[in-house]
């Protein structure tokens, strides 16, 4: 590339040296060669670019243009007959070139773009204008008068010459725009740019106060120009633009040109010019009026944006992104309050108990239409200097200072729960909870400054304290409390302890046997994981899971199980201990489409054969991406590794699973267990689900069997295996051993499906 370029530049340099009419074939040639590598230069560019790919690309077009006139010049200046039309082709080719050339310098300038992105409108109002101008002052200078025409007696040479000039000057204040107002005055490249539009408009300006006649030395500086340009394209990026498409500038510039236009038309009709100047500059005056119109309504529309980005949809009052650009205000006003006392900020979040029954039992419209009439009932009431806000779903904030007590807004909010709404023709009571922080500029009140999010956890953090306690605006608020709440389960702490507990093998895999229902004989066993944390001791999966499912851990948990639980399960049948394992699955696993793989790889490392190995999977996990989902668990099946639907009854399309997952287990949930002998329901869902799964050629694994009782019942009702406390807790390896010898060891080999599987 380097050396095209100096092709472009040794290529001018004897074309800036014949300056002359001698050779005018040479010139002609010269200035092909000249123009050519620059606009190669510029495509390359252009296509190595990416956020400035548009920006080099309108620069090739307008060189490419800008060459068409000097070529098409030194052309018809070959021709003895054309030769006093000498500068229309470039004039021509410079107005062409002025567009591509304005935009490319705009959109440099801006990362993103609106209406008219490319101020175009307006910046051919401003070449007439200055057009105008510069009009004027040779007129003036040739003491014309009012009816010798656009420029008086100025040639029409002179006149092209003002237009070329004009454009030439826009682009310039456009360049330096460009420099300063999106800081790109660090980048040599728009310099080389500037430079470059200098270079080519000297010769022209020349030209003019010459009375049209180009001079000699006019050559090398377009050349230096072509030269300039070229180097710009050259260089690398070193520094991104701040400035974005903003109509307030452009309504300022706009402004600008009207009113130089019109003082421009006034000093014209006052100095007795030609009234053609007038003309000129009124046009530039009606263009950007038209972009001063468009301007305007596009500031409208940007007024309506921001209010509706700050208005929630549903119930029309302030949204989460308003709420906490208030609330962030202040809290800065009142920090930096320090003389006399200042008003503490109080945050009130509240939800709707019990909001989901009334959406899954009445549909969402009556959900929606709970939330509006509450929001009706409440907003009147509060407090002008009060912000309500819906931080989203059925969980609302109020934000009170200026000393406004807050019992008296939540003497609002329990007037507002009193009375029934009604909603899809029934009465529905809503029962708000509430949770309060608040903070204070007094640092011994409440200690360093917090921000709006802080402050909004802290209420949120008392809220569902509230709701779990179940107290609510009828009886008391739950007030944030550092001791009681302040990371009351040590979650961060918790999510390290847990990340490197999983590298430093704490995990441990306790095993709960899965029974025969006809003979009492051992069939399988489920993994199920522990963590030994070294100072809490043995954790169940009910303290650190949760923290795991939403810190993305849980992946890397199922990933430890799975491999403990295989390489236990080969020490057994190498002891002669033939058991089947089970092995839950979490919903990121499921989706992890190497896991067929891994499992693959994992069996034949410790030589198991895949159907001895069952991955159980919950409906929840199957819904969420039932493509994904459904691709990894044909593709264990196709391993030979058994599958097994958990919790079976619980979810929401378990028919449509049963139809199309490859499953051999189906386990009943132990709420349904549980139930069995004191809900008739309950037992008439588990006979059903028992002679469903058998006509699928399935077996049912029943949980949480507790007492010989419902043992009876499951078998009466042809259950094939169960499951719980009644024969065995979650034993670790060597205590589940134990518990196999205590039984003879008898372990039977692999049944039917409906059986045993």
């Amino acid at each position: 590339m380097l050396s095209v370029l100096l092709l472009a530049a040794l290529a001018q340099v004897p074309l800036a040296l014949t300056g002359g009419g001698a050779w005018p074939t040479v010139r002609f040639a010269l200035a092909l060669v000249a123009v050519t590598a620059t606009w190669r230069v510029l495509v390359w560019r252009a296509r190595r670019a990416t956020a400035e790919g548009l920006v080099w690309r309108l620069f090739s077009w307008g060189c490419f243009l800008y060459g068409v006139g000097a070529v098409s010049t030194a052309a018809v200046a070959a021709v003895p007959g054309l030769q006093p039309y000498t500068d229309v082709p470039n004039a021509v080719c410079a107005a062409l070139t002025f567009p591509l050339a304005y935009r490319a310098l705009v959109r440099w300038s801006r990362r993103s773009a609106g209406v008219d992105p490319d101020d175009l409108l307006n910046g051919v109002s401003a070449v007439l204008v200055v057009a105008a101008l510069v009009g004027v002052g040779v007129a003036l200078r040739a003491g014309d008068g009012v009816d010798s025409g656009l420029l008086g007696s100025a040639s029409w040479r002179e006149q092209l010459l003002v237009l070329q000039d004009a454009c030439v000057f826009i682009l310039l204040g456009a360049a330096l725009t460009a420099a300063f107002t999106a800081r790109l005055h660090r980048d040599v490249r728009i310099w080389l740019v500037f430079a470059a539009y200098c270079l080519a408009g000297a010769g022209g300006v020349a030209a003019l106060v010459d009375g049209g006649t180009r001079p000699t030395w006019a050559l090398p500086l377009w050349a230096a120009g072509l030269v300039a340009l070229a180097a710009a394209a050259v260089l690398e990026a070193r520094f991104e633009p701040t400035q974005t498409s903003d109509p307030v500038k452009s309504t300022v510039g706009s402004f600008v040109v009207v009113a130089a236009g019109l003082a421009v038309a006034t000093v014209v009709l006052l100095a007795g010019a030609p009234r053609g100047l007038a003309l000129c500059a009124l046009l530039g005056v009606l263009g950007s009026s038209v972009r001063l119109l468009v301007n305007l309504f596009e500031l409208a529309q940007l007024a309506v944006s921001r209010r509706e980005a700050l208005t929630d949809d549903l119930t029309g009052i302030a949204n989460r992104r308003a709420l906490v650009r208030h609330l962030d205000e202040v809290l800065a006003h009142r920090a930096a309050t320090t003389e006399g006392p200042t008003a503490g900020v109080q945050v009130l979040v509240f939800d709707l108990d019990h909001f989901k029954e009334v959406n899954d039992s009445l549909g969402h419209g009556a959900g929606d239409g709970l939330l509006q009439m509450l929001t009706q009932r409440i907003a009147p009431e509060l407090p002008a200097s009060a912000v309500f806000a819906r931080l989203g779903g059925d969980e609302f904030v109020v934000v009170s200072d200026d000393g406004v007590p807050g019992d008296r807004v939540l003497a609002v909010l329990d007037g507002a729960q009193r009375e029934p709404f009604p909603v899809g023709g029934v009465s529905v009571h809503a029962d708000l909870s509430v949770g309060r922080a608040t903070w204070e500029a007094s640092p011994a009140a409440s200690g360093p400054v917090v921000d709006a999010t802080v402050l909004l956890r802290r209420a949120d953090t008392a809220m569902y304290d509230a709701k779990r306690t179940g107290r609510a605006v009828g009886g008391s608020v739950v007030t944030y409390d550092p001791d009681r709440h302040g990371d009351t389960h040590g979650l961060l702490s918790t999510v390290a302890e847990l990340r490197h507990g999983i590298a430093a093998g704490q995990l441990r895999v306790h095993f709960q046997p899965q029974l025969h229902s006809g003979d009492g004989t051992l069939s399988g066993v489920e993994a199920l994981v522990r963590w030994q944390h070294p100072v809490r001791g043995l954790l169940a999966p009910g303290e650190f899971l949760d923290v795991a499912e939403s810190h993305g851990l849980m992946d890397a948990v199922t990933q430890e199980v799975l491999r403990q639980s295989v390489a236990q399960q080969a020490a057994w049948r190498r002891r002669g201990l033939v058991v089947r394992m089970s092995v839950n699955l979490s919903a990121g696993t499921l989706l992890d489409a190497s896991l067929p793989e891994t499992v693959a790889a994992l069996l034949a490392r410790h030589d198991v054969p895949a159907t001895s190995l069952v991955l159980e999977v919950t409906e929840t996990a199957l819904l969420r991406e039932p493509e994904r989902s459904l691709a990894v668990v044909e593709a264990l099946g196709a391993l030979g590794v058994q599958g097994s639907i958990d919790d079976f009854g619980t979810g929401y399309s378990s028919l449509t699973q049963l139809r199309q997952l490859p499953v051999s287990e189906l386990k009943l949930d132990r709420s349904f267990t549980a139930d069995l002998l004191s809900d008739p329901r309950a037992a008439a869902i588990v006979a059903h689900t028992v002679g469903l799964a058998h006509a699928l050629q399935l077996r049912v694994v029943a949980e949480g069997v507790e007492d010989e009782e419902t043992l009876a019942a499951l078998t009466g009702l042809g259950c094939d295996e169960t499951q719980g406390f009644l024969h065995a807790r979650p034993l670790p390896a060597p205590e589940f051993e134990a518990w196999c010898a205590a039984r003879e060891g008898a372990v039977p080999g692999p049944r039917s499906p409906v059986s045993a599987g």
